[in-house]
Protein backbone atom coordinates (compact mmCIF):
# COMPACT_ATOMS: atom_id res chain seq x y z
CA UNK A 1 0.00 0.00 0.00
CA UNK A 2 0.99 3.81 -0.91
CA UNK A 3 -1.06 5.94 0.45
CA UNK A 4 -0.03 9.74 0.72
CA UNK A 5 -2.26 12.66 1.23
CA UNK A 6 -1.33 15.93 -0.22
CA UNK A 7 1.65 15.48 -0.92
CA UNK A 8 4.28 17.86 -1.62
CA UNK A 9 7.38 17.73 -3.50
CA UNK A 10 10.02 18.54 -0.58
CA UNK A 11 12.57 20.48 -2.86
CA UNK A 12 10.11 22.61 -5.13
CA UNK A 13 7.80 23.12 -1.89
CA UNK A 14 10.46 24.68 -0.35
CA UNK A 15 11.71 26.69 -2.96
CA UNK A 16 8.59 27.82 -4.33
CA UNK A 17 6.37 31.37 -3.25
CA UNK A 18 4.69 30.12 0.13
CA UNK A 19 1.31 28.70 -0.88
CA UNK A 20 2.17 28.33 -4.33
CA UNK A 21 2.54 24.46 -4.49
CA UNK A 22 -0.12 22.13 -5.73
CA UNK A 23 -0.47 19.07 -3.26
CA UNK A 24 -1.95 16.25 -4.66
CA UNK A 25 -2.49 12.86 -3.30
CA UNK A 26 -2.02 9.29 -4.56
CA UNK A 27 -3.39 6.10 -3.52
CA UNK A 28 -1.70 2.79 -4.85
CA UNK A 29 -3.06 -0.11 -3.28
CA UNK A 30 -6.86 1.08 -2.43
CA UNK A 31 -7.25 2.66 -5.81
CA UNK A 32 -5.55 -0.13 -8.39
CA UNK A 33 -1.83 -0.38 -8.24
CA UNK A 34 -0.67 1.45 -11.50
CA UNK A 35 -1.30 4.40 -12.19
CA UNK A 36 -1.28 5.82 -16.26
CA UNK A 37 -0.84 9.65 -16.00
CA UNK A 38 -1.59 11.68 -19.04
CA UNK A 39 -1.74 15.40 -19.81
CA UNK A 40 0.30 18.21 -21.35
CA UNK A 41 3.64 18.99 -20.86
CA UNK A 42 4.56 21.63 -17.81
CA UNK A 43 1.28 20.15 -16.58
CA UNK A 44 3.04 19.03 -13.40
CA UNK A 45 3.28 14.86 -14.11
CA UNK A 46 6.88 14.45 -13.16
CA UNK A 47 6.44 16.49 -10.37
CA UNK A 48 3.92 14.35 -9.20
CA UNK A 49 5.90 10.89 -9.85
CA UNK A 50 9.03 12.15 -8.53
CA UNK A 51 7.54 13.54 -5.19
CA UNK A 52 6.00 10.12 -5.10
CA UNK A 53 9.35 8.38 -5.18
CA UNK A 54 11.25 10.81 -2.95
CA UNK A 55 8.26 10.64 -0.33
CA UNK A 56 8.63 6.89 -0.32
CA UNK A 57 12.38 6.65 0.24
CA UNK A 58 12.27 9.84 3.05
CA UNK A 59 9.94 7.35 4.91
CA UNK A 60 11.62 4.49 4.69
CA UNK A 61 14.75 6.11 6.17
CA UNK A 62 12.85 7.72 9.13
CA UNK A 63 12.54 10.89 7.82
CA UNK A 64 9.58 14.04 8.05
CA UNK A 65 7.70 13.60 5.24
CA UNK A 66 5.81 16.77 3.42
CA UNK A 67 2.22 15.46 3.22
CA UNK A 68 -0.86 15.57 5.30
CA UNK A 69 -0.74 11.64 6.04
CA UNK A 70 1.31 8.67 4.56
CA UNK A 71 0.71 5.20 4.60
CA UNK A 72 3.24 3.80 3.01
CA UNK A 73 4.30 -0.13 2.62
CA UNK A 74 7.31 -1.31 2.49
CA UNK A 75 9.13 -1.41 -0.67
CA UNK A 76 12.53 -3.29 -1.40
CA UNK A 77 13.70 -0.97 -4.39
CA UNK A 78 12.44 2.03 -6.16
CA UNK A 79 12.87 1.92 -9.97
CA UNK A 80 12.77 5.27 -11.98
CA UNK A 81 13.40 5.69 -15.99
CA UNK A 82 12.95 9.60 -15.92
CA UNK A 83 14.86 12.33 -18.04
CA UNK A 84 16.01 11.65 -21.93
CA UNK A 85 19.69 11.65 -22.37
CA UNK A 86 22.07 9.76 -24.14
CA UNK A 87 26.36 8.50 -23.40
CA UNK A 88 28.17 9.55 -26.39
CA UNK A 89 31.35 7.93 -24.37
CA UNK A 90 29.55 5.10 -24.37
CA UNK A 91 27.91 5.24 -27.68
CA UNK A 92 24.46 4.82 -26.72
CA UNK A 93 21.48 6.68 -28.12
CA UNK A 94 18.82 8.61 -26.09
CA UNK A 95 16.83 5.11 -27.32
CA UNK A 96 19.28 2.48 -26.17
CA UNK A 97 19.59 4.65 -22.77
CA UNK A 98 15.91 4.80 -22.23
CA UNK A 99 15.59 0.16 -23.01
CA UNK A 100 18.21 -0.15 -21.07
CA UNK A 101 16.77 1.37 -18.41
CA UNK A 102 13.75 -0.14 -19.11
CA UNK A 103 14.96 -3.48 -19.02
CA UNK A 104 17.07 -3.37 -15.96
CA UNK A 105 13.20 -2.44 -14.24
CA UNK A 106 11.52 -5.45 -15.81
CA UNK A 107 14.28 -7.98 -15.08
CA UNK A 108 14.60 -6.98 -11.53
CA UNK A 109 11.32 -5.67 -10.02
CA UNK A 110 9.38 -7.18 -7.66
CA UNK A 111 5.87 -7.23 -6.51
CA UNK A 112 7.22 -4.79 -3.38
CA UNK A 113 9.01 -2.43 -6.23
CA UNK A 114 7.50 1.25 -6.83
CA UNK A 115 8.11 1.75 -10.29
CA UNK A 116 8.29 5.30 -12.24
CA UNK A 117 8.16 6.13 -15.91
CA UNK A 118 8.56 9.42 -17.18
CA UNK A 119 7.50 8.21 -21.27
CA UNK A 120 8.56 5.22 -22.31
CA UNK A 121 9.53 4.76 -26.24
CA UNK A 122 9.37 8.36 -27.36
CA UNK A 123 12.86 7.86 -28.75
CA UNK A 124 12.27 5.90 -31.47
CA UNK A 125 9.25 5.42 -34.34
CA UNK A 126 5.74 6.16 -32.97
CA UNK A 127 4.33 2.53 -33.81
CA UNK A 128 7.34 1.55 -31.78
CA UNK A 129 7.27 3.67 -28.97
CA UNK A 130 3.42 3.03 -28.63
CA UNK A 131 3.74 -1.01 -29.04
CA UNK A 132 6.75 -0.89 -26.30
CA UNK A 133 4.53 1.33 -24.06
CA UNK A 134 1.95 -1.34 -24.20
CA UNK A 135 4.24 -4.07 -23.30
CA UNK A 136 5.92 -2.72 -21.05
CA UNK A 137 2.61 -1.94 -19.09
CA UNK A 138 0.73 -4.83 -19.44
CA UNK A 139 4.13 -7.34 -17.95
CA UNK A 140 4.58 -4.94 -14.91
CA UNK A 141 0.50 -4.83 -14.05
CA UNK A 142 -0.16 -8.74 -14.72
CA UNK A 143 3.78 -9.87 -14.54
CA UNK A 144 5.54 -8.22 -11.89
CA UNK A 145 2.54 -6.90 -9.93
CA UNK A 146 4.16 -3.78 -8.54
CA UNK A 147 3.77 -0.58 -7.53
CA UNK A 148 3.82 2.09 -10.68
CA UNK A 149 3.34 5.21 -12.01
CA UNK A 150 3.46 5.91 -15.87
CA UNK A 151 3.12 9.56 -17.00
CA UNK A 152 2.76 9.39 -21.03
CA UNK A 153 1.84 11.27 -23.46
CA UNK A 154 0.16 8.12 -25.28
CA UNK A 155 -3.59 8.25 -24.88
CA UNK A 156 -3.46 5.05 -26.64
CA UNK A 157 -2.79 3.60 -23.39
CA UNK A 158 -5.79 4.48 -21.88
CA UNK A 159 -7.49 1.92 -23.19
CA UNK A 160 -5.84 -0.51 -21.41
CA UNK A 161 -8.29 -0.10 -18.34
CA UNK A 162 -10.62 -2.02 -19.92
CA UNK A 163 -8.78 -4.93 -19.08
CA UNK A 164 -5.69 -4.92 -16.43
CA UNK A 165 -8.20 -4.63 -13.46
CA UNK A 166 -5.15 -2.65 -11.39
CA UNK A 167 -4.93 -0.05 -14.26
CA UNK A 168 -6.31 3.57 -13.64
CA UNK A 169 -6.37 6.05 -15.76
CA UNK A 170 -5.31 9.95 -14.06
CA UNK A 171 -4.11 12.97 -15.68
CA UNK A 172 -3.33 16.47 -14.82
CA UNK A 173 -6.08 19.05 -14.92
CA UNK A 174 -5.97 22.18 -17.66
CA UNK A 175 -8.15 24.61 -18.27
CA UNK A 176 -8.49 27.01 -21.56
CA UNK A 177 -9.50 30.14 -21.66
CA UNK A 178 -9.89 31.67 -25.29
CA UNK A 179 -6.52 30.37 -26.98
CA UNK A 180 -4.31 30.06 -23.79
CA UNK A 181 -4.43 27.05 -21.37
CA UNK A 182 -4.06 27.28 -17.66
CA UNK A 183 -1.99 24.42 -16.24
CA UNK A 184 -3.67 23.50 -12.64
CA UNK A 185 -1.51 20.83 -11.60
CA UNK A 186 -4.07 18.84 -9.62
CA UNK A 187 -4.08 15.18 -10.46
CA UNK A 188 -7.47 13.86 -11.05
CA UNK A 189 -9.24 10.60 -12.34
CA UNK A 190 -9.71 10.36 -16.00
CA UNK A 191 -7.38 10.48 -18.97
CA UNK A 192 -6.58 13.58 -20.84
CA UNK A 193 -8.66 14.79 -24.02
CA UNK A 194 -5.79 16.32 -26.22
CA UNK A 195 -1.96 16.48 -25.52
CA UNK A 196 -2.13 20.48 -25.87
CA UNK A 197 1.23 20.45 -27.50
CA UNK A 198 1.02 23.52 -29.92
CA UNK A 199 -0.45 25.53 -27.56
CA UNK A 200 2.85 24.57 -25.30
CA UNK A 201 5.10 25.79 -28.51
CA UNK A 202 3.13 28.91 -28.47
CA UNK A 203 3.92 29.93 -25.18
CA UNK A 204 7.53 28.69 -26.36
CA UNK A 205 7.73 31.18 -28.77
CA UNK A 206 7.03 29.37 -31.93
CA UNK A 207 6.01 31.66 -35.03
CA UNK A 208 2.80 31.41 -35.07
CA UNK A 209 3.10 30.89 -38.97
CA UNK A 210 4.38 27.22 -38.16
CA UNK A 211 1.58 26.91 -35.51
CA UNK A 212 -1.12 27.27 -38.18
CA UNK A 213 0.82 25.04 -40.49
CA UNK A 214 1.13 22.59 -37.54
CA UNK A 215 -2.34 22.47 -36.84
CA UNK A 216 -3.64 21.97 -40.29
CA UNK A 217 -0.78 18.66 -40.01
CA UNK A 218 -2.38 17.64 -36.71
CA UNK A 219 -5.81 17.61 -38.51
CA UNK A 220 -4.98 15.61 -41.35
CA UNK A 221 -3.08 13.03 -38.97
CA UNK A 222 -6.09 12.81 -35.78
CA UNK A 223 -8.53 11.70 -38.88
CA UNK A 224 -6.18 9.27 -40.63
CA UNK A 225 -5.63 7.71 -36.92
CA UNK A 226 -9.07 7.38 -36.47
CA UNK A 227 -9.23 4.77 -39.39
CA UNK A 228 -6.73 2.77 -37.69
CA UNK A 229 -7.56 -0.09 -35.40
CA UNK A 230 -5.40 -0.26 -32.09
CA UNK A 231 -4.69 -3.74 -30.67
CA UNK A 232 -6.67 -5.43 -28.48
CA UNK A 233 -5.38 -5.52 -24.82
CA UNK A 234 -5.09 -8.75 -23.08
CA UNK A 235 -4.61 -10.07 -19.73
CA UNK A 236 -1.26 -12.11 -18.77
CA UNK A 237 -1.46 -14.77 -15.76
CA UNK A 238 1.27 -13.67 -13.27
CA UNK A 239 4.37 -15.66 -12.27
CA UNK A 240 6.51 -16.22 -9.61
CA UNK A 241 8.99 -13.50 -9.05
CA UNK A 242 12.04 -15.80 -9.20
CA UNK A 243 10.33 -17.34 -12.42
CA UNK A 244 10.25 -13.79 -14.77
CA UNK A 245 11.42 -14.32 -17.60
CA UNK A 246 14.63 -12.36 -18.97
CA UNK A 247 14.11 -9.30 -21.27
CA UNK A 248 16.58 -10.08 -23.76
CA UNK A 249 17.92 -13.71 -22.87
CA UNK A 250 21.06 -15.06 -24.83
CA UNK A 251 20.39 -17.66 -27.54
CA UNK A 252 21.57 -21.43 -26.67
CA UNK A 253 24.50 -22.09 -27.65
CA UNK A 254 24.33 -25.03 -30.54
CA UNK A 255 28.13 -26.11 -29.51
Amino acid sequence: MLNIREGRHPVLDQTLPPGTFVPNDVMLGTDGTFWLITGPNMSGKSTFIRQVAVITLMAHFGSFVPAKSARIGITDRIFTRVGASDELNRGQSTFMVEMTEAANILNNATPRSLVILDEIGRGTSTYDGVSLAWAITEYLHSQTGCRALFATHYHELAQLAQTLPNLRNYNVLVREWQEDIVFLHKITAGSADKSYGIHVARLAGIPSEVLGRAREVLRQLESHHLDEELPRPRRRKRVPVDAQPMLFEEAPSEG
